[in-house]
């Protein structure tokens, strides 16, 4: 199976102040417990599509895994705030069926690749 689009949320580009924060509070001990958990969570988070599905997997020690197929995929919704435009990042909501998201990734580099991946196909 082919991956066509991969990628895992970003740190720093998705929430510049909450990083700035945390490096600031390194010395005090706590910003790299926040920083350490922070990398745990974001490099857990995958959002990809694959062959003719979309995969969003969560967790590291227990795994949450949803696939679509790109087939049943209704719209593709990215939202960016004006701090996400210009650090190339946002939030992607996939819609099938119903009226709520059926997967919703955030802070995901370069999010207009993902929505012109799963139009195209």
């Amino acid at each position: 199976m082919e991956t066509k689009f991969d990628a895992h949320p970003a740190m720093f580009r998705s929430h510049p102040f909450w990083f700035i924060l945390s490096l600031i509070l390194i010395p005090v001990g706590i910003g790299i417990l926040i920083l350490l958990a922070w990398y745990l969570v974001v490099r857990s988070t995958r959002l990809a599509v694959i062959g003719n599905d979309i995969v969003l997997e969560k967790g590291l020690l227990s795994k949450e895994r949803t696939e679509l197929a790109i087939d049943s995929v209704r719209s593709v919704k990215v939202y960016q705030s004006f701090i996400n435009r210009i650090f190339g990042v946002g939030t992607i909501s996939v819609y099938t069926a119903g009226d709520s998201p059926e997967v919703v990734a955030n802070g995901i580099p370069d999010p207009g690749s993902f929505r012109d991946t799963v139009k195209s196909r």
